[in-house]
């Protein structure tokens, strides 16, 4: 059950497709995700008297001890032990399930078998009629043979043997926990309180050397409504992963990715800023001789960046820079009267959960209080607005952004480098799962 909840962690993504779209994003379950699990050892499990025989009971004559049961024994499981269960990747064409188990098996008081249940299993990943991917079984092979035995004639009787092709439908019960995952991850992932976002696959997924590979595309929504976005000027394709990495799952987000991200974060409004200046109209009327006419009384002056156009992300070799366009307007008090109006290129360092600001250029817009020059402008306002607007932008971005993921995953070890393959820029992050709750499922 552990392997397959591993499986879990992409084939969670697997939710309906817009065509009308191209993917911006991806991600490979490795083979050594495949392997992952965490589980207690698997150690025998007594079963008899658990419903695993076949035994025939008749009563007899009643004496003063209570009534004379008489059994025949048919046979009976009395020992269960899951001795492999792994998932491995079958490159072209899916995955197969192998599992292993040992039984054991009384047909009479003193005479016992072992035997060995085996169980191979070809998995892979198809659409439904309702249009959700899911999790079947394409073939089924189940064997017994007779590993030891107390004595030299021990037979299995024809109804246990039935019992054997049922097996594979055991398996497919399996499948029930992956597959009620996958339904319920349809509901979009919260950004922001307005904003959510949702990865949806174009096709089924691919299986190669590599691992189980699926691209992706991303729809944001603000406030219920999905925001159009532009399609991507560069095809987006996997980038093939070093074959030496040892993580478990690799994510690839695109540079549009990323421009769609803060594209919709401007839609929602959450790079919009609010704050106090340090600088009052009294003091700003030490430099600016018309605001005396404007503010008879001593004021703060508050700023009030907004976006004027979509931010752009710039992924290059081991950086990433974000590109915000904002109009500030300067003002003060109650109703807040503004009186300058100053345009903002702001190019700042993107990192985990933050922006450095390193270059940030100012303009005039509009004035009502005369011509003010470049320098002055600079000297008052810049200051502010590299150090407050960043820090309440870097506010919203600590929140962080769901990645593609399942409940009672966790990414760990996580390493993000960003590559630039041929015209292409991709963030991969690399990382290893860790299995919540896994002691109570496995």
């Amino acid at each position: 059950m552990a392997m397959l909840r591993t499986l879990s962690i992409l084939l969670s993504l697997l939710l309906p497709a817009h065509s009308a779209r191209s993917p911006d994003c991806g991600g490979i379950l490795t083979p050594s995700g495949l392997r992952y699990r965490k589980c207690r050892p698997t150690s025998p499990l007594p079963a008899a008297g658990t419903g695993g025989s076949d035994t025939i009971c008749s009563g007899g004559e009643t004496s003063n001890a209570g009534p004379r049961i008489s059994c025949h024994y048919r046979n009976q499981i009395t020992s269960v032990k899951v001795d492999n269960f792994s998932l491995t990747l079958i490159p072209d064409t899916g995955m197969r399930l192998s599992i292993e188990v040992d039984l054991g098996v009384t047909s009479a008081p003193s005479a016992t078998k072992e035997m060995r249940l085996s169980i191979l299993a070809d998995l892979h990943v198809e659409m439904n009629p309702d249009g959700n991917l899911e999790l079947v079984t394409s073939d089924c092979k189940p064997t017994l043979e007779e590993v030891q035995s107390t004595e030299p004639h021990v037979h299995l009787s024809p109804l246990f043997l039935l019992f054997i092709p049922q097996i594979c439908l055991e398996v497919s019960k399996l499948l029930l926990f992956p597959n009620e995952r996958l339904m319920s991850l349809a509901a979009p992932f919260p950004i922001t309180p307005s904003c959510q976002v949702q990865y949806l696959p174009l096709a089924a997924p691919m299986y190669s050397e590599q691992g189980i590979i699926i691209s992706l595309q991303t729809t944001f929504q603000v406030s219920g409504t999905v925001i159009p976005l532009p399609i991507s000027p560069v095809p987006f394709s996997m980038p093939e992963p070093a074959r030496s990495s040892s993580s478990h799952v690799i994510l690839a987000f695109s540079e549009h990715f990323y421009t769609s991200l803060f594209s919709a974060l401007e839609e929602s409004g959450a790079l919009n800023v609010s704050l106090l200046s340090s600088l009052t109209t009294a003091t700003l009327s030490e430099r600016i001789t018309q605001m005396g006419s404007l503010f008879q009384e001593d004021l703060p002056v508050v700023l009030q960046a907004v976006t004027r156009s979509s931010p752009h992300v710039v992924l290059e070799e081991d950086k990433a820079i974000v590109q915000l366009f904002l109009t500030a307007q300067i003002g003060a008090g109650s109703l807040f009267q503004s009186f300058l109006s100053v345009n903002v290129v702001s190019g700042s360092t993107l990192s985990l959960g933050s922006v450095c600001c390193e270059d940030i250029e100012l303009s005039l817009a509009a004035s009502d209080v005369g011509p003010i020059l470049a320098a002055l402008l600079e000297e008052l306002f810049l200051p502010t607005i590299r150090e407050e607007v960043t820090a309440q932008i870097n506010v919203v971005l600590r929140q962080g952004v769901f990645l593609p993921h399942i409940a009672s995953f966790t990414y760990t070890d996580v390493n993000i480098t960003i590559h630039k393959v041929g015209n292409k820029t991709f963030k991969l992050l690399p990382a290893v799962l860790d299995l919540k709750e896994a002691w109570e499922q496995c």
